[in-house]
């Protein structure tokens, strides 16, 4: 019989988020297990944040990141803020560093509750992201939606934030946009390799951005903090803003900075709902009602 591992349900700005302590264990969260916790409306999420023992000195853990439908992410920056909060409220450190298949993650929960994730650098040749084809200038690339004499969305960014992100830009509310209906699509274009998370963004401002994603595999998402970044970056990278804006994704909104050293600093809120224990063989799990705030 396997152990069951402590969970705590949260979510970054509505990204609803699974924080699974599986450290000090050899097991791992198996995809069936991921997909039989997604079914479950009361543990419904778009990423596991599955902790576990670090792997490399200087690291305080290494996090395995899960979608909803079993695949591996390489990062989930509203993730890593729900990490923070839960190995915080645990042990009351403050600043932490984490490994990911994407690198090396550094996090800071602040004196106000808010939380920052250094997202790395980001990449923008085509055979980092990565693309299908060569592009020399991934600020705008050769992808359409919709008649090709009066597409629907066209001419993307594209970027890399230890995951591949197309970003359309678009003049008007990015509600009037069938993102449900685009976002499969793009998300497994030919084009994208690896699959890629699809935004519509709308800038409104030098510092402001609004911002809606198809996550790839997880779908339509309240809030996703790598395509914020992605968003960021991409439009400072355009012209379109600063290197530093807010930008408000469905869930409310957060702070990505492009700062000097080429890092993307990401900050904003982590909300603790319910903890539990969990099965990650088959994803069965209890409600500990008496548990807060630590994963």
């Amino acid at each position: 019989m396997t152990t069951r591992a402590p969970f705590a349900k949260m979510n970054g700005l509505g990204n609803e988020i699974i924080v699974a302590d599986m450290r000090g264990r050899a097991d791992r969260i198996t995809p069936e297990a991921a997909i039989a916790l997604d079914r479950d409306p009361a543990t419904k999420f778009d990423q596991i944040m599955a902790i576990h023992s670090p792997r490399n000195d200087g690291t305080d853990a290494y996090v395995e990141i899960i979608n909803s439908d079993g695949s591996q992410a390489q990062t989930c920056g509203n993730g890593m803020r729900c990490v923070v909060q839960a190995l915080s409220a645990q042990s009351g450190k403050r600043e932490f560093t984490f490994e990911t298949i994407a690198g090396i993650l550094t996090a800071k929960e602040h004196p106000d509750g808010q939380i920052s994730v250094d997202m790395g650098r980001p990449h923008f040749g085509w055979q980092e992201i990565p693309l299908s084809e060569p592009f020399h200038d991934t600020r705008k690339i050769e992808l359409q939606i919709g008649p090709i004499d009066a597409p629907v969305l066209h001419s993307p960014s594209v970027v890399s934030m230890g995951n591949p992100h197309a970003i359309f830009w678009v003049d008007q509310d990015v509600w009037t946009y069938d993102l449900e209906r685009f976002g499969p699509m793009l998300e497994n274009h030919p084009m994208f390799p690896e699959r890629a998370n699809i935004s519509i963004a709308h800038v409104t401002s030098r510092n402001a951005i609004t911002l809606r994603t198809w996550e790839r595999g997880a779908g339509l998402t309240r809030a996703c903090g790598s395509a914020a970044c992605a968003a960021g970056v991409s439009a400072a990278r355009t012209g379109r803003t600063e290197r530093a804006v807010t930008v408000t994704v469905p869930g409310g909104p957060l702070i990505i900075e492009w700062l000097e050293d080429d890092h993307v600093l990401m900050t904003g809120p982590a909300e603790w709902e319910f903890s539990g224990n969990l099965d990650p063989e088959n994803g069965s799990w209890a409600r500990d009602e008496d548990a807060q705030g630590a994963a």
